[in-house]
């Protein structure tokens, strides 16, 4: 777990050494000694002669060793009792191996024969040193130089040499140089070799960084060799950690070699961040340099709570934490069911707080300097998830992919996660379907503040959102605007219709999609509509442009830049064209000089097809209603006629009208068309003005009002009315006057 972990040495290293002097080098040690030494005194001196010694050694060999010599200035018997007083006694004791320089002293020893107990009037100082150049140096030869010896102060010291038991109920006070503490009551076992530490431990750590360490009991055992408390509690300026048990195991030269921490272990911190780590057992590896941590194992339900700007919590099985010299954090390894959870602020009041999560069978976290955490990387599938803070009808997002690498910024702020393969992201909102994109690689970028700011997925990108699927090989999804950007040959599929261009964002919260760069869209699947005209067709629809802005609802896409619409052989072509796939209407414009063309192609009875173009600056055009408008200078151009006009309304004929007619259906077929505004038609042979012309193509019958309307033959001149009527076929015009002049004149022109 991402566990900022300084020096801990003061929690449980020194705490180790504490115990391991006051323990193992004060009474296990020393009370060891003592008997031995003592269980020689009576016969060694003489303590049966009634009369003081002064000035005495008496010592015990062994394979031409000394293993302990005592000193006394006195001692003195007593009849009444046979008692036994030594005074300025000093006991030196060596080992059997003269690896110690171990020495007790004190002013006045009492010595009872019938109980056997030695006991202590008074002040008792034991100093402990060891002496590893023993074996190679002269018998009783002390120690070059003493290299800090261990001191431990009591009084009331008894010692029974028939059971080899000793106790004192009074207060033990000890030095080290890295600490000093006492404890309240001692007693040692000497059948197994147990020294029970009776209540209240207290060790104080000096040095730049003071720490406490306590407990209310504690056993001290020679094999194994470990010290036990109760309850350990140890505190510094900056963190706390509390256990019901605590063992201490120690190598055979008593330097702390493990510290196991079991039962409610707690870990917290008293700086900011405020931290605090529950498990149920704390294992710690000491190194072989003094004082220096190897490994440290939280097992049993690990569970970290850091609060702060982003708080922060985690749970696992099992974290291994490794460190460096001087006590610093290499790595740490979590695994079983690892989470973490961090909640991420937002800058935006569009864009909600959310919590990121992580989710893994494992998880190993790499540190700088010790300190802050530096990359991550997930083993097994893994799972990153982007909730909204407190639930709610927000979208929630789910990353997964085969493992996860993580990137960290300064002062171990997330920066980037990237995920392979089999990456997957999926968005769920609730009452709809869910988002899904998937790919080979996803890459997920985090601002200072926490939170995402875009997901990258590279690699056969495939993404589902309802009824709309695209594929592209890149795709870039930013959280702020809920856009999914497609590149490197993207294509989308909604409803039928089929998009392709150089790039592609689809808004996942509105359903809109724009593309860029050589838009083509394909409408299929599309029913025939008998009562349709131009795009009444069951053919697809095509659409080409520069750029595309389709609405998902109502279903509408708008085309920008030489757009151009088909069906079969009908054509619109257009600076701009608006297409609403449900009703199959259109609508196009020009800016400028920039025209509209329209291409209707048109059959006659005899089968042939012609075109019919039509240029304007705008269309709108209705399947339903089966009418096209065309206004800003429309232009139409047929086989043998021009026909102008300000604006103009081209009627088709309905699609199953046509089919009844034709051997084929037909879309697009003109029945009738209205002209208005400066309407010019021009023929071959003639030419005709006016303001309003009406066209029915089943009679071929023009009829040109308004104006006044005017026809000019090359050879027989021009002719006036109120009305014209004439046809293509027979060249026949109708021409009508007003009521007031009722004149009706009928010409036959000859071409």
């Amino acid at each position: 777990m991402p566990l900022r972990i300084p020096r801990i040495r003061r929690w449980f290293a020194g705490g180790a050494i504490l115990v391991l002097v006051l323990v193992a080098g004060a009474y296990f040690y020393a009370s060891w000694r003592v008997q031995n030494a003592l269980k020689e005194v009576p016969g060694k001196i003489g303590l049966n002669v009634q009369q003081s010694a002064q000035g005495f050694t008496v010592s015990r060999s062994e394979a031409g060793r000394t293993i302990f010599k005592i000193q006394a200035s006195k001692a003195v018997q007593f009849k009444e009792g046979a008692r036994a007083e030594l005074h300025d006694v000093m006991i030196t004791l060596y080992g059997r191996d003269s690896s110690r320089f171990d020495q007790i002293y004190g002013t006045d020893f009492e010595y009872d024969p019938q109980s056997g107990d030695v006991s202590a009037k008074g002040e008792v100082n034991i100093d402990l040193e060891a002496n590893p150049e023993g074996l190679l140096k002269p018998d009783q030869a002390p120690p070059k130089e003493l290299k800090n010896p261990i001191h431990l102060k009591t009084s009331g010291l008894i010692f029974n040499q028939k059971t080899g038991n000793a106790y004192t109920k009074e207060r033990v006070e000890f030095s080290i140089p890295q600490a000093n503490g006492s404890a309240v009551g001692v007693h040692y076992s000497g059948k197994d070799n147990l020294l029970t530490l009776q209540s209240q431990v207290n060790v104080i750590f000096n040095g730049p960084n003071p720490a406490r360490l306590t407990a209310v009991h504690g056993t001290i055992t020679k094999d194994p060799r470990q010290v036990v408390l109760e309850r350990p509690h140890a505190q510094s300026a900056a963190r706390e950690l509390d256990a019901d048990r605590g063992a201490l195991f120690l190598r055979p030269d008593n330097t702390l070699d493990r510290v196991l921490a079991t039962g409610n272990v707690r870990m917290e911190s008293e700086t900011a961040p405020l931290t605090h780590v529950r498990a149920a057992q704390l294992d710690i590896k000491m190194a072989a340099q003094r004082d220096s941590l190897q490994m440290a194992v939280l097992s049993g339900d690990v569970q970290l709570e850091r609060a702060g700007v982003q708080p922060m919590q985690g749970t696992a099985g099992r974290v291994v934490m490794n460190f460096l010299g001087k006590n610093l954090l290499k790595t740490v390894h979590t695994e079983g069911n690892v989470k973490l959870v961090q909640h991420q602020e937002s800058n935006k009041p569009s864009s909600p707080a959310q919590d990121l999560e992580v989710a893994a069978g494992a998880i190993d976290f790499f540190l700088a300097s010790g300190r802050y955490l530096r990359d991550a990387q997930t083993s097994g599938p893994a799972q990153i998830a982007l909730r909204p803070t407190g639930g709610g009808t927000n979208p929630q997002t789910i990353v997964t992919a085969g493992s996860f690498q993580a990137r960290f910024r300064n002062r171990g702020r997330l920066a980037s996660v990237h995920g392979a393969p089999d990456a997957r992201i999926t968005t769920s909102n609730p009452g709809q379907p869910d988002r899904v994109s998937s790919s080979n690689t996803v890459d997920v970028s985090l601002g200072a503040n926490g939170s995402v700011d875009s997901i990258v997925q590279q690699g056969a990108v495939a993404y589902v959102d309802g009824e709309r699927k695209a594929w592209a090989d890149r795709a870039r999804y930013t959280p702020a605007d809920q856009m999914l950007t497609l590149t490197a040959s993207p294509r989308v599929v909604e409803g039928g219709m089929t998009i392709t261009a150089n790039t592609m964002r689809l808004n996942r919260s509105t359903g809109d999609a724009f593309a860029e760069g050589n838009v083509k869209s394909t409408y299929s699947e599309l029913k025939a509509q008998p009562n349709g005209a131009l795009l009444a067709s069951s053919s697809p629809i095509h659409v080409t442009s520069q750029s595309m802005t389709a609405h998902r609802s109502p279903a509408v896409a708008v085309y920008i830049g030489n757009a151009r619409l088909w069906q079969e052989a009908n054509v619109v072509q257009a600076p701009t064209i608006e297409f609403d796939r449900d009703s199959r209407s259109v609508i196009a414009r020009g800016p400028n000089a920039q025209k509209v063309s329209t291409v209707l192609v048109q059959t006659d009875r005899s089968g042939k097809s012609t075109p019919l173009t039509i240029t304007s600056a705008h269309l709108v055009y209705a399947d339903s209603d089966r009418k096209a408008h065309f206004d800003g200078g429309v232009l139409a151009k047929g086989a043998d006629l021009t026909l102008s006009a300000s604006q103009m309304d081209v009627f088709l004929q309905a699609r199953g009208q046509a089919a009844a007619t034709q051997s084929a259906p037909s879309a697009g077929k003109v029945e009738k068309v209205v002209a208005q505004g400066q309407v010019v038609v021009t023929q071959p042979t003639r030419r005709a003005t006016g303001q309003q012309l009406v066209y029915t193509s089943a009679e071929d019958k023009f009829v040109l009002t308004g104006g006044p309307p005017s026809i000019f033959d090359a050879e027989h001149g021009k002719i006036t009315g109120v009305s014209l009527t004439f046809f293509i076929r027979d060249d026949r015009v109708l021409v009508e006057g007003s009521n007031s002049s009722p004149t009706v004149t009928q010409t036959r022109v000859a071409r």
